[in-house]
């Protein structure tokens, strides 16, 4: 059972791995192949131009970690605070209310809107349960984007998933005013 004093370590001890905490283990994550994170840089590039300027929040990419609450407790006794899970979604914003400064550290909340990216070697199945954790962990909006299937899907807590292809509209009013996106712009151009 690692915590995250241990991932901490590891993390200073191999500078270039990126890891997550999940339930006492620790994932290294291999480096995403250049469509998914080209689609993650562009959508950050989208988001951040439109909530930068209007103070909304702020938005990051796939390196940064959220300590996450303990969803439930261990045998009616609270868990270890040591032990809870540190996770890293490919592109969040968190509302600026919730986060006024930010911090040279993991942060102690979950993020408002976490997207994940489906990269070369993912399945769909761990992903989506990334995604309800963050939900029923107080996410707001959950987003899980495939490549693959060109299809960006919108999760939120107690509603069925929607999904979205090249020319629909995704639309956050809840969290960005205003902000909208055509899902065919997040797709990597052809350059002839």
């Amino acid at each position: 059972m690692f915590t995250i004093s241990d991932l901490e370590q590891l993390q200073a001890e191999h500078p270039e791995w990126q890891m997550e905490l999940v339930d006492g283990s620790i994932l290294v994550m291999g480096p995403s192949d250049y469509i998914s994170e080209e689609i993650g840089a562009e959508l950050i590039r989208l988001l951040g131009n439109w909530v930068r300027p209007r103070k909304l929040g702020r938005v990051t990419g796939s390196s940064a970690g959220f300590i996450l609450p303990r969803l439930e407790t261990e045998n009616g006794i609270e868990a270890d605070i040591e032990k809870r899970n540190l996770r890293a979604p490919d592109v969040s914003f968190v509302r600026a209310e919730r986060l006024k400064i930010s911090k040279r550290d993991f942060v102690e909340l979950v993020p408002d809107l976490m997207v994940e990216i489906k990269s070369k070697s993912d399945r769909i199945k761990p992903l989506e349960e990334k995604i309800q954790l963050f939900l029923q962990l107080g996410c707001t909006v959950g987003i899980l984007i495939d490549p693959d299937k060109l299809t960006l899907t919108v999760y939120r807590i107690n509603q069925e998933p929607v999904i979205l292809q090249n020319n629909d509209k995704l639309t956050l009013p809840d969290l960005l005013p205003g902000w909208e996106l055509t899902v065919s712009e997040i797709w990597p151009p052809v350059f002839e």
